[in-house]
C-alpha cells in the first residue's frame, strides 16, 4: 500500500496566525476530508506530520492537541477515511531539534513506525518547510496553495508539484500522474 504523508495546518485545515489552540478552532479546508477518505478507500495509507510549537510555547497541551487530532480523525472517518499515524513537534524553534520541520525527523518517525521507506513517497504541504523536510528523505514534495501556499509558490519552487488545494493533488496522485512546475 503506497504511503502519503500530510501536512496538517494549512493543508487539512484551516490555519491562524494565532495557532489552533482547541479542538473548536479546528477548522477542515473544504474538500480535504473527501480527498482523505478517497486516498483510504484508493489504498493508500495516510499520515500526519505537523509541527505544533503551541505545545512548546505554552499556548496549548498536549491533551489538548489530542482532542483536536480526535476531532480531524472523527471528521475523516465520516468521509470515509483514516488516518493511520500523526507524528508531531512539540518544540519550539529555538530548540533545535531534529524533528521540527524542516528537519527530518517527523518523517522518519512516520518511515519507521509504518515500516515504508520514503523515497519517492508524496508529502504534501503549504511552506517551505514542508518541501525542505520532503526533499532531505528523498520524498516527493507537493504545494498545496492553501493555507501559506501562494506565499510559499511565490518564492519559487522548482521541481515541486503544485496544486490548488489536497483535493486536486489526490486527483493525480490516485490518478498516477504528476503535476511538477
Amino acid at each position: 500500500m503506497p504511503l502519503v504523508v500530510l501536512d496538517r495546518d494549512g493543508v487539512i485545515n484551516e490555519d491562524s496566525p494565532n495557532y489552533i489552540r482547541s479542538a473548536e478552532e479546528w477548522i477542515p479546508i473544504p474538500g480535504s476530508l473527501e480527498a482523505i477518505g478517497r486516498l483510504t478507500r484508493e489504498g493508500w495509507i495516510v499520515a500526519v506530520a505537523t509541527n505544533q510549537s503551541g505545545i512548546g510555547r505554552g499556548y496549548y497541551d498536549e491533551r489538548t492537541l489530542a482532542a483536536i487530532h480526535a476531532k480531524m480523525e472523527d471528521a475523516v472517518a465520516d468521509h470515509g477515511g483514516r488516518i493511520e499515524l500523526i507524528a508531531h513537534c512539540p518544540h519550539a524553534p529555538e530548540v533545535g531539534c531534529t524533528c521540527r520541520k524542516p528537519e527530518p525527523g517527523l518523517l522518519r518517525r512516520i518511515s519507521t513506525r509504518l515500516a515504508v521507506p520514503l523515497t519517492r513517497v508524496p508529502v504534501i504541504g503549504d511552506a517551505p518547510r514542508d518541501l525542505e523536510a520532503a526533499r532531505r528523505v528523498g520524498a516527493r514534495p507537493i504545494l498545496v496553495l492553501t493555507g501559506k501556499g501562494r506565499e510559499t509558490l511565490q518564492g519559487g519552487v522548482e521541481g515541486v508539484e503544485v496544486f490548488e488545494n489536497l483535493h486536486a493533488a489526490v486527483d493525480v496522485l490516485c490518478a498516477g500522474g504528476t503535476n511538477a512546475v
